[in-house]
């Protein structure tokens, strides 16, 4: 882990990302998924680190899944199925990380915890499936005060603008909250927005950090 401006003994609320921290990630999947169908310039409209207006639109909710579709097939030029898309782009969707979330309701009584996430409907829909066909009866949310889908709350990562929302929303203290994430522009964010950070490395998982 790499922490800044992180001094547990003030840390009151934590804020989790839930790609890469909750949930295996690999984008690679869908880049090789999509280049399978013939795409040729995925990684150039979308990446960890950054997206086209395209992707952040949906993400933000500003565009429909349908919608998405057609801008998809306009942008590569292929006659691409809405399945044939959905399954490419949900292909970077792994397992659930059963320790992160057994770790996760362990720390439940010490502290408020939230969930911010960029995501949109397509990825929510699958990953809601995922985690109610392993461990039937439950909701991934109920680990949470509350979860922040981006699609759903309309501001997204990495803006500050988007964490000091979120905190005043919830009447959070930056200064009394940590931020976890896997992607460094996400940490380099809330980190400008006041909040402590832990930027979590690769192939470390969340219950490893020095809460």
């Amino acid at each position: 882990m790499e922490a800044t401006q992180f001094n547990a003994a003030t840390v009151k609320n934590i804020l989790f990302d839930f790609g890469g921290v909750f949930i295996d990630v690999d984008y690679q999947r869908t880049s090789q998924a999509f280049s399978q169908l013939g795409v040729t310039n995925f990684d150039e409209l979308y990446a960890q680190h950054h997206a086209n207006p395209l992707f952040e639109q949906l993400e933000k909710g500003e565009v429909s899944p349908t919608a998405f579709f057609e801008f998809f097939r306009s942008a590569t030029g292929l006659p691409l199925s809405n399945k044939a898309i959905t399954t490419a782009w949900n292909a970077m969707l792994g397992s659930y990380r059963i320790s992160s979330l057994q770790w996760l309701q362990t720390i439940r009584s010490q502290y408020r915890i939230y969930l911010y996430s960029n995501t949109n409907a397509i990825h929510h829909a699958s990953f809601t499936a995922s985690f109610e066909q392993q461990f039937p009866g439950k909701r991934f949310d109920d680990f949470f005060v509350k979860a922040y889908y981006s699609h759903t709350c309309g501001f997204r990562k990495p803006y500050p603008a988007s964490y000091t929302k979120l905190l005043q929303q919830e009447g959070l203290l930056a200064h009394e909250t940590v931020f976890i994430d896997d992607t460094l522009v996400n940490i380099q964010g809330a980190a400008a927005a006041g909040l402590q950070t832990i930027h979590l490395q690769p192939q470390t998982w969340v219950e490893h950090c020095q809460l």
